[in-house]
This record gives structure tokens, sequence and C-alpha cells, in this order.
């Protein structure tokens, strides 16, 4: 890899200019698609994501936040930072849920399921305070489809994450839901779970995009052999059939390491004769890469940067010729603990520069997380998470420092 002289050029270009001004899309200007190394939408717009992570994964599968606040408002919040995304995860159960006609579907069900009986029975009535329109029989995807319909009124899009199959909190390699195969990692029921949600979100007006799985890494005993030939062997079968539901969202592509490592298929490589040619599929002018970051010990920036470009940045940069399966780059979770205002530390400082100043403009990015708390994780009950934008109780930001000295900022720099 030639890394020095570019990064040497990248430097130089974060302090000379920041992003390139933009052609707005005028909202939704969906199906986007891809050209060379960015997202442009349906005018011919460039297309930046500036955006957050909202939970919806976890042990209820319901988006989170809801007993605290209500859709709209929350909603709202996002709205107020100026960005133009939200990274709505959800959990491959869901649908195995609906296949089965499971009566865990149910708001009051799936609370009472994850929560038991009594403190399900609150949360239920604090949610349906809070947000009127649902009653105890709403089901999860009717709440998904609440949240789409609000993020779609705010002119929001959508950016479908599959998290994980069986809904827990992620990730970790002993968790069943790390690789192909693994314990509860069903590859036939995650492809049909993808396919039924790319069908059932051509609903949604500001669906942008859609996610293959969150975190690829290590698996258990059960698992397929960590290899990229058992990545090629199942992604590509699920990719089409997300586009064979639905033609119009980008198709977000993971790698390996927990989503660090993308070589395999922006190099080209090939393992046991299978090869990532995007040229070949169906879905090849929708691909669009992701990568995530946590390397918030670091103490420079360049313990950071040399890695994410290697792994993932080369794709954008178009005359570098070691990753030849160039494409849109987009960071789809970073992040950090919002009390003590570390975003002015190395780590965030690093991914924000790195970030904006790719060659012609950054592909875009999500923090991780808008949840100040959770129904329950890790069996936690009403579980308190400090990286969230959002204070504990979704009624207002954490730490103004660091929405006002990084997070808008950081938005406005990747209009």
């Amino acid at each position: 890899m030639k890394t020095s002289s570019i990064l040497a050029g990248l430097a130089t270009m974060s302090t000379c200019f920041g992003a390139p001004s933009l052609k707005r899309a005028t909202w939704p200007d969906t199906p986007f698609s891809v050209s060379g190394r960015d997202i442009v939408s349906a005018s011919g717009a460039k297309v930046v994501y500036a955006g957050v992570n909202w939970p919806g994964a976890a042990d209820t599968m319901l988006p989170e936040g809801l007993q605290y606040n209500s859709i709209a408002n929350i909603v709202g919040f996002v709205k107020s930072l100026g960005m133009n995304v939200v990274r709505l995860t959800y959990a491959v159960e869901v649908i195995d849920d609906y296949y089965a006609n499971s009566p865990n579907q149910t708001l009051q069900n799936t609370l009472n399921h994850a929560l038991g009986s009594t403190n399900g029975s609150k949360v239920l009535q604090q949610i349906l305070k809070n947000n009127p329109s649902f009653t105890a029989q709403t089901t999860r995807l009717q709440v998904f489809d609440a949240v789409a319909a609000e993020l779609a009124k705010q002119q929001i899009w959508v950016h479908l994450d599959n998290h994980v199959s069986k809904a827990e909190w992620c990730c970790s390699t002993a968790d069943g839901n790390a690789w192909f195969g693994d314990t509860y990692f069903d590859v036939s029921k995650w492809q049909r779970g993808l396919g039924f949600m790319a069908n059932h979100a051509k609903s949604w007006t500001g669906l942008a995009s859609v996610a293959l799985r969150n975190e690829l890494r290590q698996g258990g005993a059960d698992a397929q052999p960590y290899t990229w030939n058992a990545w090629i062997e199942d992604v590509i079968p699920a990719a089409n059939g997300i586009y064979n539901n639905n033609s119009s969202p980008l198709i977000f592509f993971s790698g390996e390491s927990f989503d660090t490592d993308d070589t395999y298929f922006i190099q080209r490589q090939t393992y046991n004769s299978e090869t990532f040619t995007p040229s070949s599929y169906a879905f090849k002018n929708k691909i669009v890469y992701e990568i995530h970051n946590y390397q918030n010990s670091a103490t420079a920036c360049n313990q950071i940067q040399p890695g994410l470009y290697n792994n993932a940045y080369c794709a954008m940069n178009l005359t570098d010729t070691s990753c030849p399966n160039h494409g849109p780059v987009v960071m789809t979770e970073f992040g950090f603990d919002q009390t003590d205002g570390s975003s002015g530390s190395v780590y965030a400082q690093c991914i924000k520069n790195t970030v904006l100043n790719q060659p012609n403009g950054p592909g875009g990015w999500m923090q991780w997380t808008l949840s100040g708390s959770y129904y329950i994780r890790s069996g936690i009950q009403d579980y308190e998470d400090t990286w969230g934008l959002l204070n504990h109780n979704w009624s207002g930001w954490r730490n103004s420092t660091v929405i006002n000295n990084f997070v808008k900022p950081f938005v406005q720099a990747s209009r």
C-alpha cells in the first residue's frame, strides 16, 4: 500500500479546505445510486450522509426511548442538529415472529416478554401516553412504520440496518449473532428477513438505504469457517434478495472484524476462486461500503488514519489502484462517552477530519448513538448509556458542549 504520500496529502487538505459545496437534493430525491466514489440522488445531486444511530434491535425489538418521549419529539432532536439520516436498527427475530404469527409481536406482549409483566405493563402505559396513536395491540412493525413516517415528515432519510438475528445487545464473538451459521445466525432466515424488510419498507417515503449485517466477526463453534469465501457465498444471495424485493435503496456492505476490515471486497482479493466483482451484479450501482471505528484510546491520529485508509477509504480514492473496487465509504458507527466532553479528544477530531477530508469530499457518517437509555440492555432494565447524545429520559442533550462544539459543526461541514 502506498499510504504515506496519500495520507500526507489528506493531512494537507484537512488544513487547506473543508468539504466541497454540494448541489442539494430536494428531499427525498430518491432512489439514490452510486457514481464512482459518490452517492448521488435521483436528480444527480451528491448526497453526504450526516446522521445518528437509533437502536431498535435489543430485547424488546422496538426503537428505544418511546417510554420517555414521543416519536415526533425524538425525531425533532435529530432534525435540530441538521442531520439528514437515521440508522434505524432491527433484529431478524422480528421477521421470524411475523412468519410464525407469534403473539409477542404486540407492544403489550413484547414488553412483558422482555421486561416481565409488572415493568412491561408500566413501560407500555408510558409509551401509550407519549404516543397516543398506539394501542397495546400495535405491532413492532407498526412502530417502525410510525418512526419511518415521522422521519419522512421531518425530511430525514432512513438507513435500515440489520443489527442482529436474535434480539439482544450487540456485539461480541460469543453472542451467537457473530458469523454465518452461528448459534442464532440462521443464514436462510437472515436472507429471508432482509428481503422481507426491503419489501415492507417500500412504503417508507424516506427509505434511502439498507445494510446487509452489522459487525460481522469471528463466531462460535457452530459458525461457518471465518473466511471471505463464506462471506461471498452468503452475502451475494442476500444482496440479490434485497434488490429483487426492492431495487430502490442503496445496499451497504460490511467487512470482517466488527466491520473494521473491508479489504477483501475493496481490494478485489480472491479466496478459493471467489472474487467480489461489483460490475457483475444486478445491484452494481447500489453498492456502498461501511466502516466502524472505536479506537477511543488513541493518542495520535496516525494511530487511526492509516488503518482506516487501507481498510476502507482507499476505495474513495479513484487514483489508488490498490483498491480497484472504488465506491462510497460511510462510517456508520463511531462514538464516545458524552459525559466528559471528549469531543475534543484525539479520537473524535481524527474521525471528523478523516471523514471530511477525503479527496473530493466525504462519503458520510452516523454517530453511535442517539439513545440516552434502553428499555433493557444486557439484562439491566432502564439501562443508561452515557454514549447517547440524549440524556437518560430523552428530554434533552446529555452534553451541550459536545453538541455545539462537535456534532453541529460536523454536520455543517458535511453539507
